[in-house]
């Protein structure tokens, strides 16, 4: 069906093979055929094995994305609303789906590309070219299957700019692929009301990623003290804020971050008790420390310190940092801590967390660990889908 035949070297494919959707630019022997890149091309083992078939992009060192590994699959709209189809089924039994990802780009084989649902409309990110080709005809598809079970899509936006559309050969986009529509939304999460920017928020304008890592957080604040860094818009803060914290102070070093999250506790009603402040957090936590301050809860939820494996010893210095000084406002309370880096690996995490204790001079009782939202689903063998590593610790003195 698909003339195109790439061949991989001999012994090359082994994270495929595994179960992975790469083929990257060196373990290919040959390319045989006429193509564009884009096009959906054959995967062969050097034998001549059967291992798949694919959209190719010569331009990146990922290569050959997988998009099935059935022999004779056609790739048309009937196999893309088959594979929106499923996506859909899996939200709809395992998350609230007011507001959730729905297509988490090759954990739910559709690789490069990212849809998030805010209320009545989509964000739309596409980072592949192959993939990109094929945006139009599986938005098509998924209002569809939305629209069978009731919902009608207001509108789509697409938040195609991120900088890793060039290696690809694309340009960066921004824009509605629908009608214009108030790109102001408001959406509901755990009990908590947010204005989601998904013109101008970072992303696709929201994190959802982290919905009920927030919600395990809120029975841990009920009458507490509560320091919420790289509060972003706001959300940790005001999930403690609406599960009965005493005060809450939100900081984040984006002034247009700290307003959006002012808005959104004024929408909750808890702009009494949830303040928030523009500062470099590196810079405020050893101010908090010099005066004394010291706090029931304390959240760290930085943005990935590192996109690539030759930052990690910057990024692990940064973490290590963060930890010890959190640990330090600490009076007897928890810490919540995180790392949204996929090159910051578990292990490692895990061992920065311990030299931050140690520097501090605190012992940890874990209470918690957690990972990413299930509409952003870890797909085994294919590492790329795992990220989020998230902890809830007692910060208990040494004795």
């Amino acid at each position: 069906m698909y003339d195109t035949l790439v061949t991989l070297k001999k012994g090359a494919g082994r994270t495929l093979k595994a179960g992975g959707m790469w083929v990257y630019d060196n373990e290919i022997e040959s390319i045989a055929g006429d193509f564009e890149n884009g096009d959906i091309v054959t995967i062969h083992d050097f034998d001549g094995f059967f291992l798949g078939i694919g959209f190719i992009n010569t331009r990146s060192k990922l290569t050959v994305r997988l998009l099935s590994r059935k022999k004779g699959t056609v790739i048309d709209d009937a196999f893309l609303e088959k594979r929106v189809q499923n996506a859909w089924d899996y939200r709809k039994q395992t998350v609230d789906t007011g507001c959730c990802r729905l297509i988490f780009g090759e954990a739910d084989w559709l690789p490069g590309l990212v849809v998030d649902k805010f209320s009545d409309c989509l964000v739309v990110e596409s980072l592949a070219l192959g993939i990109d080709r094929l945006k139009p005809a599986i938005l098509d598809a998924l209002c569809r299957v939305l629209k069978k079970d009731g919902i009608e899509i207001r509108g789509i936006y697409e938040r195609s700019d991120a900088k890793v559309r060039l290696q690809e050969g694309m340009e960066r986009y921004k824009g509605f692929i629908s009608e214009p529509f108030d790109t102001k939304v408001e959406i509901e999460e755990n009990g908590v009301k947010y204005i989601v920017d998904v013109e101008d928020g970072q992303k696709t304008g929201f994190f959802l990623d982290q919905k009920y890592n927030r919600a395990a957080v809120q029975r841990l604040c009920k009458g507490k003290k509560v320091l919420d860094c790289f509060t972003h818009t706001g959300s940790f803060a005001l999930n403690a804020g609406i599960a009965g914290a005493d005060s809450v102070l939100g900081v984040d070093a984006s002034q247009t971050g700290v307003l959006q999250a002012e808005e959104n506790a004024r929408l909750n009603h808890l702009e009494d008790r949830v303040k928030f402040q523009c500062a470099d957090v590196f810079e405020l936590l050893p101010q908090l420390e010099e005066k004394g301050e010291k706090f029931d809860v304390v959240i760290l939820d930085p943005p990935a310190f590192t996109k690539s494996r030759n930052s990690i010893k910057n990024a692990v210095k940064g973490y290590r940092e963060i930890n010890l000084r959190g640990m330090k406002l600490e009076d007897g309370g928890f810490l919540v801590t995180c790392s949204c880096s996929h090159f910051m690996e578990p292990e490692l995490f895990a061992k920065t967390i311990r030299e931050a204790a140690h520097g501090a001079h605190k012992r940890l009782r874990q209470v918690e660990f957690r990972t990413q939202c299930c509409d952003h689903p870890i797909l085994w063998a294919a590492d790329e889908s795992y990220y989020l590593k998230f902890y809830i610790f007692q910060v208990c003195e040494e004795l």
